[in-house]
């Protein structure tokens, strides 16, 4: 197993597979292309692009199409989704995140605009963030699910912590976190753990990390200054209409879906006269 946090490499290049995960269906990566173009085919999986900045485009069978994007942080992006044994190029200049996950083939390979995505906002106080659905589980997918979240300056995420890895009744779905963090010296504590089994790291994420969620819960803090986002690819044993089937909420915070606040200690303490 590759481990649980990767850094990238030579341009921003990160890459995961089942094998160098240790786990079953999802693979992941992250390529930036000068001018070039990468050329690539879906093999047994479903595959989907998700541009981050730069000026790119696809093609696939007769299609072409333009995925320039700013960056994260400026604006939504055009996803491509593609079933098994297709082939596709990208080229341009810019990143780009592809992953997938084991399929049969069921759905056509499409193109999803900004304007199809379903734009969340979860939680609330100091545990409140954007997702945004680029590949949910109301839209035609085999395995695979995709968000994109952002974590304002100082917030929490994945928050109450849950899990998804077939235990206490969760499904088991195995899940990346690609972090870019504004600014680029910023960063974000992630923490995964698991108490039945003594597993638990908290890890520092930057910019550029990819950080796996082998099981247990897995939140994630931005610290003060920084501003996160978090691109995730998820692939399990869910499939179809299954993959809305929501995780397993931290039995000790579950009660905080009902008070975003957390019983906020009110400052400042007040001072005891003496007697």
């Amino acid at each position: 197993m590759a481990g649980t946090h990767l850094k990238p490499g030579a341009g921003g290049s990160l890459s995961v597979t089942p094998q160098s995960a240790g786990w079953t269906y999802l693979s992941f990566g992250v390529m930036t292309l000068d001018g070039a173009s990468f050329e690539g085919n879906s093999g047994e999986n479903e595959v989907a692009i998700v541009p981050q900045s730069g000026r790119l485009s696809v093609r696939f069978g007769e299609e072409e199409h333009d995925l320039s994007r700013v960056g994260v942080f400026e604006e939504l992006p055009t996803v491509v989704y593609l079933p098994p044994h297709t082939h596709y190029t990208v080229s341009g200049s810019g990143t780009f995140a592809h992953g997938g996950a084991p399929a049969t083939g069921q759905y056509p390979a499409r193109v999803i605009r900004p304007q199809d995505i379903k734009v969340e906002m979860r939680g609330g106080a100091n545990a409140a963030r954007q997702v945004s659905h680029l590949l949910g589980p109301d839209q035609l997918a085999e395995r695979l699910l995709i968000y994109e979240v952002y974590t304002p300056s100082g917030n929490w995420s994945g928050w109450p912590p849950h899990r998804h890895d077939g235990q206490h009744g969760s499904l088991y779905i195995e899940e990346t976190y690609h972090y870019r963090i504004q600014p680029e010296h910023g960063w974000a504590i992630h923490r995964n753990y698991s108490p039945e089994d003594a597993y638990d790291e908290a890890l520092i994420a930057r910019d550029g990390d990819l950080i796996l969620s082998p099981r247990g819960y897995h939140p994630v803090a931005a610290a003060p200054g920084s501003n996160v986002y978090y691109l995730n690819f998820m692939a399990g044993e869910a499939l179809g209409g299954a993959r809305s089937t929501p995780p397993v909420d931290e039995p000790d915070w579950a009660w905080m879906r009902q008070d975003w606040g957390g019983k906020a200690l009110t400052l400042p303490i007040p001072v005891m006269a003496k007697p």
